[in-house]
């Protein structure tokens, strides 16, 4: 069962809208937001409403807003497999302005329960851009460890980059939250 709304201690998660879709087309189209995010075309707001309206049985995709309700990015998990208990998770908060204040945080910690208490997930993985270094050093102070490199798996702008796969366990988080 999908949650309508989780709310967290700097963030709301909720279900996405259709007036979400300008702000997606815009931070989607933004070549910077699409390096680092692995887009390789500009999204129309003909595209973010059709992907808010796609349903799909083995994602669960989240509105990420401020306590106010105003929408800084997105978060979900995907490729959901209960019968092995894993998932993949995505978190984009693509304006620079609200990165650094605890958003991005936040909602990880809320994905995390989400995942690991509502969806009884035991692994959690994200693939992140090698040359995106301020989120590979996020992910790791989340709980993230490096599992593996896609050698020269992504290539933009005349440039290959190493794709780098992580992964927290559920005994790593509970350990975590335990201190």
């Amino acid at each position: 069962m999908r949650m309508k709304q989780i709310t967290g201690k700097r963030v709301i998660l909720r279900e996405q809208r259709d007036e979400d879709a300008q702000f997606f087309a815009r931070w989607y189209s933004d070549p910077e937001v699409m390096f680092k995010c692995g887009f390789t075309e500009p999204t129309t707001p003909e595209q973010a409403l059709e992907t808010i309206h796609k349903e799909s049985p083995d994602a669960d995709w989240y509105t990420v807003t401020d306590l106010e309700g105003r929408i800084i990015g997105e978060t979900g998990l995907l490729r959901m497999w209960p019968a092995w208990h894993c998932t993949d998770l995505t978190i984009i908060i693509p304006d620079p302005a609200d990165r650094g204040k605890g958003y991005g945080k936040d909602t990880i910690n809320l994905m995390f329960e989400l995942a690991f208490m509502h969806y009884d997930m035991n692994r959690i993985s994200i693939g992140v851009v090698g040359l995106n270094t301020p989120a590979l050093n996020f992910y790791r102070s989340v709980g993230f460890k490096q599992e593996g490199i896609q050698e020269q798996g992504y290539y933009h702008n005349g440039e290959y980059s190493d794709f780098i796969m992580m992964r927290i366990l559920r005994s790593e988080w509970l350990e975590q939250i335990a201190r």
